[in-house]
């Protein structure tokens, strides 16, 4: 959504032909070629491998890099001029065409410019060609710059460049039913299209590459941000295995439990049928007919508000909410994931490739989709049997790596605080020695229930939770969690300086960094609207320590992955859900994989406070974490 928000304050940044005062292709001076013949081909291969650096896109049959074929390829050198090399259209031709480009691909000295250069390396890496070398992609580099805006390159040309790019829709038509393929166009069609995004790549890295050593995320760029690029598409290609059967066996089970909690709902509701998954019904039914709370929220058209949060609130006023959860949240893992993911599996390969990007969230952490792995409930039992579904190949074995409460060590290293150090370096259950400090009494006479308390301290306290939220938390009273809150900043005092400044810096700078530079703009934080602005203090507090922990586990990807090739394992990283690593581990290669994995993760980087990596090994994801 981050790019949605950004165009609500911007002018339409598609101006039309007529009143535009952009560049284009048609009033800019280019020299675009198109290159149909293997003759050509080699000697542009040969032009390229007497650069330092190129720049290169594909043109592709889709946009899913695994199944996607290659129409063509186009090569920028410099400025304003560029190749597009047309693919014959069967796949022999193809593969002898791409064969001319591999040794300039493989050249590991030469520099590979591309925007999303992902996708690419995907996409060559079906024709078995291995992109080598150093990368710089302009799409992360902006991400770098400014995380919260859009990153594509017709919004960058634009913005950087003062140029109107052609947009495919030009070309293909917009999308649905009607929309053509790149591969059923002529080439004389496309080249100057393609051409152009080469170009415009090129013209942006000469900017942005500048525009990173003045912001000072060069390193950030060019020592995680690129590398990971590769162990992002190396991941991918791998895939994960899944078990079609224990999902459909999950689904059915499911279906059933959502038939019986269905009855139970109306029953709860004096036996009026109505479509549970409907906002407009269930609120007719929960505020009108029974009733539950006085003053229920409305939206602007007058329509009552039955989001999550609302039902969670009053999860406690009637049994019927409760229900309605349950059903809803049932609906969604079905959707989601239960019945979703045996669709996503790829025929050829047998595994579904998740798509990571680098360039969604606003901390630095990797999202993914198709599917989405990390929004997989992890705690509650019905999000565990989607867990269960992900097995090893045949005959290996599932291992899974997570570093244990990471946001809390590297809160401990950014605030200084002592005792919290203390307690990490002595080994404590962290939660334990909290209670321990704020109740007043000795770690080994801690209750369950304390510990408990103390758990959701230490996590809420660094998201900025108030007294009133940590109350309806914790289900105490609002004086309990004040008392609670006071006692814990007594007791951390370092915590509550490191908070303090944190939203001090914010306000004086405008942005917040993570332990290697990466930057999150905070204009809310000097808002008149307190709401907004506390808003804005939160993620002060909050996304350097979200952030950081997003830096550390990019270091220990690549590290692992490095390690790895160096020592020849065929064990393979598939899968990487916030803090936590995924491994399929072949048969004589466990001992070695642990070893790398642990050894890789708890020395990622070094702070105050050891890095601790967690593991486990299983015949499927549920029971190796």
């Amino acid at each position: 959504f981050h790019g949605d928000l950004f165009d609500l304050f911007q002018p339409n940044v598609q101006p039309t032909q007529e009143f535009s005062n952009l560049k284009d292709i048609k009033n800019t001076q280019h020299s675009y070629y198109l290159i149909e013949t293997e003759q050509d081909a080699k000697s542009l291969a040969h032009k390229i491998a007497a650069q330092d650096f190129f720049c290169f896109d594909t043109e592709t049959t889709g946009t899913d890099a695994i199944t996607a074929q290659i129409v063509g390829l186009s090569v920028s050198l410099r400025e304003h001029e560029a190749w597009y090399v047309a693919m014959p259209k069967e796949k022999e031709g193809k593969q002898r065409m791409l064969e001319i480009f591999r040794p300039v691909f493989e050249n590991p000295s030469t520099l590979k410019i591309g925007q999303n250069i992902k996708y690419d390396i995907l996409i060559l890496g079906n024709y078995g060609i291995k992109v080598e070398g150093t990368l710089f992609d302009t799409m992360i580099a902006h991400y770098l710059l400014q995380p919260e805006l859009r990153h594509n390159m017709d919004y960058l040309a634009e913005i950087y460049l003062g140029y109107r790019t052609v947009h495919i829709e030009e070309l293909i038509g917009e999308k649905g039913r009607n929309q053509k393929n790149m591969a059923d166009l002529p080439a004389d069609r496309i080249y100057e299209y393609a051409c152009e995004d080469a170009d415009v790549t090129l013209q942006l890295k000469n900017i942005l590459e500048k525009e990173l050593l003045k912001d000072g995320t060069d390193k950030l760029f060019s020592e995680v941000e690129m590398p990971l690029v590769q162990v992002l598409a190396y991941m991918e290609r791998n895939g994960a295995m899944i078990d079609p059967k224990s999902l459909a066996e999950t689904s059915r089970l499911f279906t059933e439990r959502m038939k019986a909690l269905e009855g139970e709902i109306y029953q709860e509701a004096g036996g009026t049928p109505f479509n549970i998954l409907s906002p407009k019904q269930v609120g007719e039914i929960l505020f009108e007919r029974m009733k539950i709370v006085d003053k229920p929220k409305k939206t602007k058209t007058g329509q009552y508000v039955t989001s999550e949060d609302v039902l969670e609130s009053l999860r406690a006023d009637h049994p019927i909410v409760d229900l309605i959860l349950k059903y809803r949240g049932l609906n969604k893992l079905l959707g989601t994931y239960v019945d979703a993911l045996p669709q996503l599996i790829n025929p050829e390969t047998g595994k579904i490739h998740t798509s990571y990007n680098q360039t969604v969230t606003a901390t630095g952490r990797l999202s993914s989709s198709n599917p989405n792995l990390q929004n997989i409930p992890v705690r509650d039992e019905d999000g565990k049997e989607v867990r269960k579904a992900f097995v090893p190949e045949p005959g290996c074995k599932f291992f899974s790596a997570d570093y244990s409460q990471i946001e809390l060590r590297i809160m401990a290293h950014l605030s200084q605080d002592q005792h919290m150090i203390e307690d990490f370096r002595l080994g404590h259950d962290i939660h334990a020695a909290t209670a321990a400090k704020v109740f007043h009494k000795p770690i080994d006479q801690v209750t369950k229930s304390e510990r408990s308390k103390a758990k959701t301290a230490n996590f809420g306290i660094i998201y900025g939770i108030s007294a009133f939220g940590l109350a309806q938390r914790m289900g105490v009273s609002r004086t309990e969690a004040k008392e609670l809150i006071e006692n814990y900043f007594k007791t951390y005092s370092g915590i509550k300086e490191y908070m303090d400044r944190s939203i001090e810096q914010a306000r004086e700078r405008g942005y917040i960094e993570t332990i290697l530079k990466r930057k999150r703009y905070l204009p809310d934080i000097t808002s008149h609207n307190a709401t907004v602005r506390g808003f804005a203090e939160r993620n002060a507090i909050n996304a350097p320590i979200q952030g950081s922990a997003a830096d550390i586990i990019k270091i220990a990807m690549i590290a692992v992955y490095r390690r790895f090739i160096k020592e020849g394992l065929k064990s393979t990283m598939i899968l990487q859900v916030h803090d936590e690593l995924n491994f399929n581990v072949v048969p004589g290669e466990e001992l070695k994989v642990q070893e790398i994995v642990i050894e890789e993760m708890q020395n990622a980087w070094n702070m105050s406070v050891p890095l601790v990596a967690d593991s486990g090994w299983g015949d499927n994801w549920l029971e190796a974490h």
